[in-house]
C-alpha cells in the first residue's frame, strides 16, 4: 500500500529550508525542526520534496544543500507542474521499420524504437543512467500510461472478489499461475524448458532429461518467490523487505557470489546487447533504490505502479543479476494485493521484450514496453477468467480462518505427527482457538487439508520436499 503523505510535516521542512538564505544542509534542517524525525525519516521526506519539485538538491555528499523551489514567501508552496514525459520522436528509416513482427499492435513510436534497437550496437549512442529519468517522474502526476488504458485494464482485470483479503485471487488460480509465471518469466530469460516440462517439475519435482541444471534452479526459484508473495499478500510492498527478498528468492543458488543474493550491488555490471552502461557507485545505487521504492510506493493506480516497477528496477540494475526478474513479480504486487489478474506474460516474445527494455535504457523510451505491458496484460486475464470461472466460488469458511489451517497443518507436518498425533492436535486447536459452532468445521477442513496433502501443493503451507517426505514416513 502506499505510504500516507505527512503532509504538516513536509511543509515544516520546507518552511526550515526557507530559513536559510544560501541553502540548508541536512543538520541545519534538523535544528529548524520543532519535532525532528529519524535521520532516514527526514532523508525520505527530502526525496519526496524534491520529487514534488518544492525542492531543489545541489551539491554531493556533505556539500549538499537544499534550496526551495520559486520562493514566494516563508512556507507559501511553489506552483507545482508536471514535467513533460515526451521525447522527440526518433528518425528512423522507414523500410527499417516495416521488418518488424509482432503479434501486439505497436503504435509508430513502439516501432520506431524497436528499428532503432534492431540496429547493431556500433550504430547506437552508447549511454549512461540518467538520474534525471527517475528525477522526473512525480506519483501521481506523472503517469506513463494514460488514464484511459488504466480504466480498460481495470475492466479487463477486476476479479470478483474485488474486497476480499489481499491475495484471494491469487490463491485461488495459484497452481496455474506457478506454472504460467514462473516458465514465461524463465523463457524470457532464455531458459528451454517447455511448458510441460516446467509443470512437471513443479509440480513432482522432476527435472528434465538432457537440461541445464541451472534452468531447473531459475524455475523452482520462481515458484519460491511466487509462493513469497502469494503467502504475504498483507504485507509485501514497493519496501526494502520484499524487493530485497524477492530478488533473494529468485537468485538463489544462481550467482557466482551467494552473498550478493538480497543485497544491492557494490560492483559495477555490464549488460549484453546494448551501449547502456548501468549506473556505479554504492551510495548513488542505495540512493536511487530507496527513491525507486519511495515513488512506486506513492503511485494510487495499481497498473501505472505496475508499469513503473518495470520500468525502474531493471534500469536502475541494483542487484549483481536476476533484475529484470525481480522487476516482473514486482509488478504483480499491487495486482496480487488488490485481488487483480496476475500478469504472467503469456505469449509474449522474447525479443519483442528485450528491444522494449533496451528502449528503456538506451532512449529511456516506454513506449514499446508500455505496449508489451498492455498486451499481456489483456492476454493474462483471458486466460485466467476461464480459469476462475472453473473454479466456482471459493469456500468462505477456509477464506477466513486460513491463517490458523495454514499454521496447523503446517505444524502436523513440520513436528512430524502420526495420523493419531495430529486429530488430537487438530482437536486441541479448534476447542481452544475456534468458536463452539465452528469447531466441528474446522476439523473436518484441517484433515481434509492434510488428507490431500502431496509433493506438488506442499508449497502453499511453505513446506520444503524434506520436511514433507521426513513426515510421511510417520503418517503412514
Amino acid at each position: 500500500m502506499a505510504k500516507p503523505i505527512p503532509t504538516k510535516q513536509y511543509q515544516l521542512v520546507v518552511d526550515a529550508v526557507a530559513r536559510s538564505a544560501g541553502g540548508a544542509c541536512l543538520e541545519q534542517i534538523e535544528a529548524q525542526l520543532p519535532s525532528p524525525p529519524t535521520r532516514r525519516t527526514l532523508q525520505r521526506w527530502l526525496r519526496d520534496l524534491l520529487l514534488q519539485q518544492r525542492l531543489r538538491k545541489t551539491g554531493q555528499g556533505r556539500a549538499t544543500r537544499y534550496t526551495p523551489v520559486n520562493r514566494v514567501g516563508l512556507g507559501a508552496k511553489a506552483p507545482v507542474k508536471a514535467p513533460p514525459l515526451k521525447t522527440p520522436p526518433l528518425q528512423v528509416r522507414e523500410d527499417e521499420v516495416e521488418h518488424v513482427r509482432t503479434p501486439i499492435a505497436l503504435s509508430s513510436e513502439s516501432r520506431a524504437i524497436d528499428a532503432y534497437i534492431r540496429q547493431p550496437v556500433q550504430k547506437r549512442t552508447p549511454v549512461g543512467y540518467d538520474r534525471a529519468f527517475l528525477d522526473n517522474y512525480r506519483p501521481n502526476v506523472s503517469f506513463y500510461l494514460p488514464s484511459a488504458t488504466c480504466a480498460e485494464l481495470l475492466a479487463h482485470g477486476q476479479a470478483a472478489h474485488a474486497n476480499a483479503p489481499a491475495g484471494t485471487y491469487a490463491r485461488q488460480i495459484a497452481s496455474r499461475l506457478l506454472i504460467d509465471l514462473s516458465w514465461n518469466s524463465s523463457r524470457l530469460e532464455g531458459n528451454t524448458y517447455s511448458l510441460l516440462e516446467t509443470e512437471r517439475l513443479i509440480s513432482a519435482g522432476q527435472t528434465a532429461v538432457g537440461k541445464d541444471a541451472l534452468e531447473a534452479q531459475m524455475i523452482l526459484n520462481h515458484k519460491e518467490a511466487i509462493e513469497f508473495l502469494i503467502a504475504s499478500a498483507q504485507e509485501i510492498g514497493f519496501n526494502r523487505y520484499t524487493v530485497l527478498n524477492l530478488h533473494a528468492l529468485l537468485s538463489d543458488n544462481l550467482l557466482e557470489d551467494p552473498n550478493a543474493s538480497g543485497r544491492l550491488r557494490t560492483i559495477a555490471v555490464g549488460i549484453g546487447q546494448t551501449v547502456f552502461h548501468p549506473l556505479e557507485g554504492p551510495q548513488r545505487i542505495e540512493e536511487c533504490f530507496e527513491q525507486v521504492l519511495d515513488t512506486a510506493a506513492a503511485i494510487t493506480d495499481p497498473f501505472e505502479q505496475a508499469f513503473f516497477a518495470m520500468v525502474h528496477l531493471p534500469y536502475l540494475q541494483p542487484f549483481e543479476d536476476v533484475n529484470k526478474r525481480v522487476s516482473r513479480l514486482a509488478a504483480n504486487i499491487p495486482l496480487i494485493q488488490r485481488n487483480l489478474c496476475p500478469l504472467s506474460f503469456v505469449d509474449v516474445a522474447q525479443q519483442t521484450y528485450i528491444s522494449a527494455m533496451l528502449g528503456v535504457y538506451e532512449l529511456n523510451r516506454v513506449d514499446l514496453l508500455r505496449d508489451v505491458f498492455v498486451w499481456a496484460y489483456k492476454r493474462s486475464c483471458a486466460r485466467y477468467s476461464a480459469v476462475r470461472q472453473s473454479l466456482g466460488e471459493p469456500d468462505a469458511f477456509r477464506m477466513q480462518h486460513r491463517a490458523l489451517i495454514f499454521e496447523t497443518v503446517s505444524e502436523v507436518v513440520r513436528t512430524g505427527l502420526t495420523k493419531v498425533q495430529a486429530v488430537a492436535l487438530v482437536r486441541q486447536t479448534a476447542q481452544s482457538k475456534m468458536a463452539q459452532e465452528d469447531q466441528a468445521r474446522f476439523v473436518e477442513v484441517t484433515e481434509t487439508q492434510l488428507m490431500s496433502l502431496h509433493e506438488g501443493n506442499i508449497a502453499r503451507y511453505r513446506l520444503r520436499p524434506g520436511e514433507y517426505h521426513a513426515w510421511r514416513k510417520h503418517w503412514h
